[in-house]
């Protein structure tokens, strides 16, 4: 996990400059086609007496100042502010509540913040995602068709993740209730095989063995995940594909209605992004590394934000997020009521369900509120 994490900083400084490469490389060949005005021809003759300063002013005047470089960049930009919104639940939930969760109290907390991501969810489809997609898609078809297509495609959502999750099944449920007495008693010779390991270190033997342990033992943790937590990642990866889109394909029409759609996201993304952190909590991550597969999420929106300006076209982005984002609440829906609400359901406190409950209507408000400020 380690390892892997390493390597995120610099997959992500790849996907910001591998775009830009492109986008100048582009605009050199597009310059070179339509754009040699008599400026540039003088710029082409200058280059022979001195290459510096020519080089520099064709590349301020034809690149660096073009519209064009101007539409990826922000596009960019705006593609990874939506992204970092994922590290925000840190500042929500205390540095402290990744081991209180295996409390009591902590537990209780954790069923709190999983009633405000139901809601969240649940808000997020309803009065955002959908109507989103029945706005996008009413144009290119007609009214029954259109009605029919969508709710197709949440269909079509719901049944891919439960497919995924028959396919990947988490550890813990095929066993019998009999196997937590031989975890525990193997748990108890794994201790002391781990003490006979380590003195066998100090005389200079059996070294191999003792990395082995090591090694299995973290090999074990991982194991603990629940396959919710990869669920709830990939329905977040499309998610934030869409939002790629939704941003640059604003910016393509003009920055006013760029910065609009950025903003407008940023607000929604905000209280999802906490329920999504805890739905991770749940599933077995800890703390920061919820947080890291948050923001490993987000360079899918850099993705989508380029997939959206090499088609060049608004029409193009929009007819692609008209079936996507049906697809991804689907998605959502499966994680909220088939692997979050069944946790709230095994709760008997009348006191700890009424709570719950304002929870879950208290994500929904949140959402409505958003959704109304930003339409």
């Amino acid at each position: 996990m380690k390892g892997g994490s390493c390597r995120k900083p610099s997959w992500a400084v790849a996907a910001l400059f591998i775009p830009v490469t492109l986008l100048m490389l582009t605009s050199g060949g597009a310059s070179g086609s339509h754009k040699m005005t008599q400026t540039s021809m003088a710029h082409a003759t200058a280059s022979g007496a001195g290459p510096g300063p020519s080089l520099t002013d064709y590349l301020q005047s034809n690149i660096l100042y073009s519209e064009q470089f101007h539409v990826w960049l922000l596009s960019l930009v705006g593609s990874v502010a939506v992204g970092l919104s994922g590290i925000l639940p840190l500042i929500v939930i205390p540095i402290e509540a990744g081991a209180a969760l295996k409390t009591e109290a902590g537990g209780q907390r954790l069923k709190q913040l999983l009633s405000f991501a139901i809601g969240g969810l649940l808000g997020d489809v309803f009065l955002h995602l959908l109507p989103e997609a029945w706005e996008l898609s009413r144009s290119s078809a007609g009214k029954h068709n259109h009605y029919m297509t969508q709710g197709l495609w949440v269909i079509a959502g719901l049944l891919a993740f439960l497919v995924l999750e028959k396919m990947f099944p988490d550890q813990g449920s095929h066993e019998d209730p009999s196997s937590n007495s031989d975890m525990n008693s193997n748990s108890a010779s794994i201790s002391a095989f781990s003490g006979k390991a380590s003195a066998s270190v100090r005389n200079g033997h059996h070294a191999e063995s003792w990395k082995s342990s090591k090694q299995q033992s973290l090999q074990e943790r991982s194991e603990k995940i629940k396959t919710s937590g990869y669920l709830n990642l990939l329905a977040n990866c499309i998610d934030n594909f869409t939002h790629g889109l939704a941003v640059a394909g604003s910016f393509l029409v003009s920055k006013k209605v760029g910065f609009l759609t950025t903003f407008a996201i940023l607000l929604h993304e905000i209280p999802h992004e906490v329920g999504d952190f805890a739905i991770l909590l749940r599933a077995g991550f800890d703390r920061w590394s919820a947080a890291r597969m948050q923001l490993s999420t987000a360079l899918v929106g850099v993705l989508g934000a380029c997939f959206a300006l090499c088609a060049q076209s608004p029409k193009g982005t929009e007819n692609a997020t008209a079936w996507i984002l049906p697809f991804s609440s689907g998605g959502f829906l499966y994680i909220a009521l088939v692997n979050v609400v069944p946790d709230l359901l095994e709760e008997s406190s009348l006191r700890q369900s009424l709570l719950q409950i304002l929870l879950i209507f208290c994500g929904v408000g949140v959402m409505a509120v958003l959704s109304a400020v930003v339409n």
